[in-house]
């Protein structure tokens, strides 16, 4: 069965709230962070009190998001977590507070806690460090906080008692940098087995795309996105396009995961049907690509969403829309409640 899921946030469907009774609902699922200014502008004490006092709430907060999201159908049980969960991890100057036994215990027990809820539950749970993870930048120095970056995420994967074989866990990032596909094969043996057993490529809309992930497919999984691909290529991609056969079969007998977006709702403002497929030429009369870019609040377009239902046969999708669960909610009520499988 397919699973669709959402990422990082939780939105509360807000009926009678007020604006400030909402915010106090979502911080209590939604991670909090702090600055490295900050950080750096009081004393060591307060500095470590602040950073544990965040990691406590942070892995909590985790917990009531998997609380919330076992009571969902099983077809809603996909959750990417938040790569914030310990503040400045892979930056050097925290790194002796990250050492310290008692934080040590305290991340253990928790993301334990988090794998364990997670698999009982049967939640699809991944990762997506953020775009300043280059793994294929031509800077070594880039380079080396990426590798950092990577393996933190890799260390919260360890913890929660994943990455012991290949996909139990996914986590993604885009090829980026100017060294590309030759890069991440240059860094490829310094990564964690853990690292390799959960890393993923996924298409981007401006410069490396499907066909450049594929390259890697020998490495790792390829992680469809069909809305960076409509951008990139200036079309949909078709559902039975050889390509789509190779994307699954690097997944090597794991379900695929694969990512699903739409262009902001502001299209209907110049003129652009929910019912209308939707053209690059058309949109780019009337904006630029850079416009398309951004994330929708909820999956607005009727015939995007018929389209991306074709995927579902073969691939579970995370859903990247700024609503997050309500998103995936409206979606799953609409185009699939009434069926057990697509």
């Amino acid at each position: 069965m397919y699973k669709i899921g959402f990422a990082c946030m939780y939105r509360h469907p807000g009926h009678s709230e007020s604006l400030r009774e909402l915010e106090a609902i979502e911080r209590t699922f939604n991670p909090r962070s702090t600055t490295l200014r900050w950080l750096n502008s009081v004393s060591q004490e307060v500095a470590r009190e602040k950073l544990n006092g965040i990691i406590e709430h942070n892995l909590a907060a985790q917990l009531r998001m998997l609380d919330y999201v076992e009571t969902l159908p099983p077809p809603l049980r996909m959750l990417r977590l938040s790569s914030d969960l310990l503040p400045f991890y892979s930056h050097p100057e925290a790194k002796d507070f990250y050492r310290q036994a008692e934080v040590q215990a305290a991340m253990d027990k928790g993301f334990a806690l988090i794998g364990e809820r997670a698999r009982a539950a049967g939640i699809r749970l991944s990762l997506h460090p953020g775009q300043y993870c280059v793994l294929g930048s031509d800077k070594p120095q880039v380079v080396e906080n990426s590798l950092a970056e990577f393996e933190y995420h890799a260390d919260m994967i360890r913890m929660m008692g994943f990455g012991r074989q290949f996909q139990d866990f996914k986590c993604n990032v885009h090829i980026a940098g100017r060294l590309g596909v030759d890069g991440i094969r240059t860094i490829w043996p310094r990564l964690s087995t853990e690292a390799r057993n959960c890393i993923t490529f996924e298409n981007d809309e401006k410069t490396y795309g499907v066909d450049d992930c594929l390259q890697l497919a020998d490495l790792a999984p390829v992680v469809l996105d069909i809305h960076h691909c409509w951008i990139n290529e200036d079309r949909y991609i078709d559902p039975q396009d050889t390509r789509v056969a190779r994307i699954v079969d690097s997944w090597r007998g794991v379900r695929p995961a694969m990512h699903y977006s739409q262009p902001p709702e502001s299209l209907m403002e110049l003129g652009f049907s929910v019912d209308e497929k939707l053209e690059i030429p058309a949109l780019l009369e009337k904006v630029s690509k850079r416009d398309l870019y951004s994330h929708s609040k909820r999956m607005w377009n009727r015939w995007t969403n018929l389209y991306a239902r074709e995927f579902l046969d073969r691939f579970d999708m995370m859903f990247e829309a700024k609503d997050k669960n309500l998103a995936t909610l409206d979606y799953y009520r609409d185009y699939l409640d009434e069926r057990s499988a697509p």
